[in-house]
């Protein structure tokens, strides 16, 4: 055994929740990630417990993600939803019946959604955050948490306690869902500031990850670079980001999920079918989305696209993950020479990126697992393992960073979102003085009121809703999820010293149900 090789899985959506409506479409941010990323993770990590193979993943489950996986209302729109895709799998079967091209596919994704099914209700019992569990409790995944609601903590940190409360409200979270406390955290954004390790060692926190130059940049500069962990000043340890690993996989370009066998994400039936067919399978209000049956492979560059044959990219999804291992090899051969313990490659990335994005990746980590095995040349391994191994590391000042573009905070503060902040700032005071002036308070509405106030609070800090605004993506609704949770809390606020409206009251808690039973005096 050369050396260890650690992967870490980021697995966070914002927390988008609607009963007010039957159809809502970035609900299906939620039940897309399900179907493609989460439940064929899951699928994977049963196959390789009964086949003896050893496992070790690091899985960031942010608080927002686990709420809507345990949230009743959300987990039957998804089982309607996968009826739905059900249905519309064996439509296709029976419309390309005849076709020899397209047939295959078809088929395919019939078998795939009924053997997706069979899985959530047989073996999770319709329970996401349980499968978790499950595998957390055999020892094959460390599961660690994040912010609150990924509140970007450099941007927030102008009042020291609401990075507290995103920390307090994390952990507790975390217990509630998994049962311990974690160990770990995927900083928002992989967003550091000098002095968040202070507030990490108050809850608990022993490591975090960081960017590649969050590291290379700290003082001073890391004795063993990216491929041993430091301690920070209040001693949370940080592991850093390895480029080359990284690059293989995050690439479209020159990494493995742009293989022209590979699925096109692009191409998808809602798009390409006549509109009277797909109707029904569409948003109700007739706009085209994505459906999740893609007929296509990537072919190349230009428009035009082959048909997407699943033999040949499940044998290439093979193919790299055994080239992947190879190549991690040979760089923990190099790195070894150069140090005096064996050395640790750090290769975070976004959950989604597997299945979502790339529809066969969660096939590439199985085969990645089966290879390791195989040759144990490599030993997969958590951070804390890690740490119980080596327990004395160099100390540094890592330099602040984000995993952004350009490598810092530019993407969540510009000239297009910056006038979120000053609200964020001065509601975080509010808070701040509401729970030190109510923290006797025994009135239960008075109580039910400051609870709800800081939901909306949390929810309006989530850097989700910045990015959108700085990606061009879903811009209407980031603007007024934003501004929603802003008006949300200056109502609620009026109401202090004023007759409550209930009924307000009560439909918020409804819509906006996240954290219930963690209580606003986590400001004190």
């Amino acid at each position: 055994m050369k050396g260890y090789f650690a992967l870490a899985l980021h697995s966070h959506l914002p927390f988008v929740k609607h009963p007010e409506h039957d159809y809502f479409l970035e609900e299906h941010w939620l039940f897309e990630a399900i179907l493609e990323s989460y439940l064929p993770l899951l699928i994977n990590l049963d196959r390789l417990q009964r086949e003896g193979i050893k496992t070790r993943i690091t899985v960031s489950l942010t608080p927002p993600l686990c709420e809507m996986l345990a949230d009743y209302a959300l987990r039957d729109k998804f089982a309607a939803h996968l009826d739905k895709l059900i249905e519309l799998s064996v439509k296709e079967c029976d419309r390309l019946e005849n076709d020899a091209v397209y047939k295959g596919v078809a088929y395919f994704y019939r078998d795939r959604l009924d053997r997706l099914k069979r899985f959530f209700i047989d073996n999770l019992q319709s329970n996401i955050i349980g499968g978790y569990r499950r595998f957390m409790e055999a020892g094959m995944l460390e599961i660690i948490t994040c912010g609150a609601t990924h509140g970007f903590f450099p941007l927030l940190s102008v009042n020291e306690q609401a990075v507290r409360v995103q920390l307090r409200v994390a952990v507790q979270t975390h217990e509630k869902h998994f049962g311990v406390r974690p160990k770990g955290i995927w900083l928002p954004e992989c967003a550091y500031y000098e002095g968040v390790d202070k507030l990490l060692a108050e809850v608990g926190v022993e490591f975090f990850y960081m960017e590649s130059h969050g590291l290379i940049y700290g003082r001073p500069t890391p004795r063993f670079g990216l491929y041993a962990p430091v301690f920070t000043p209040n001693g949370v340890a940080a592991f850093g980001r390895d480029p080359e690993s990284s690059r293989q996989v995050w690439s479209s370009i020159n990494g493995y999920p742009g293989d022209t066998d590979y699925r096109d994400f692009y191409r998808d039936i809602g798009y390409d079918l006549d509109y009277e067919y797909i109707k029904p399978y569409i948003s109700p209000d007739g706009t085209r989305v994505f459906t999740g049956l893609k007929y296509h492979r990537i072919t190349g560059g230009g428009e035009y696209k082959e048909v997407y044959v699943p033999s040949a990219a499940a044998a290439k999804a093979k193919e790299h993950a055994e080239n992947f291992h190879f190549n991690r090899v040979k760089q923990i051969e190099h790195l070894a020479a150069f140090m005096d313990r064996q050395p640790i490659v750090v290769s975070p990335y976004d959950a989604e990126l597997f299945g979502h994005w790339w529809f066969e990746g969660p096939d590439f980590i199985y085969h990645l697992f089966k290879a390791i095995d195989k040759h144990k040349d490599l030993e997969p391994i958590v951070p804390s393992e890690y740490l119980a191994i080596y327990q004395t590391n160099q100390m540094i000042h890592p330099s602040p960073s984000s995993w952004g573009k350009d490598g810092y905070f530019d993407v969540w503060i510009n000239p297009q979102n910056d006038w979120i902040y000053p609200h964020l700032h001065k509601m975080a005071d509010t808070m701040t003085g509401l729970a030190a002036r109510f923290a006797k308070e025994s009135n239960p509405l008075i109580r039910r009121l400051l609870d709800q106030m800081n939901r909306e609070l949390l929810l309006a800090q989530s850097s989700d809703w910045a990015f959108l605004i700085t990606a061009g993506t879903a811009v209407e609704y980031a603007v007024k999820r934003t501004k929603t949770h802003i008006a949300n809390f200056n109502k609620l606020l009026s109401m202090i010293d004023a007759p409550i409206d209930e009924e307000y009251l009560s439909d918020l808690e409804s819509k906006n149900s996240i954290f219930q039973g963690v209580h606003f005096g986590v400001w004190n």
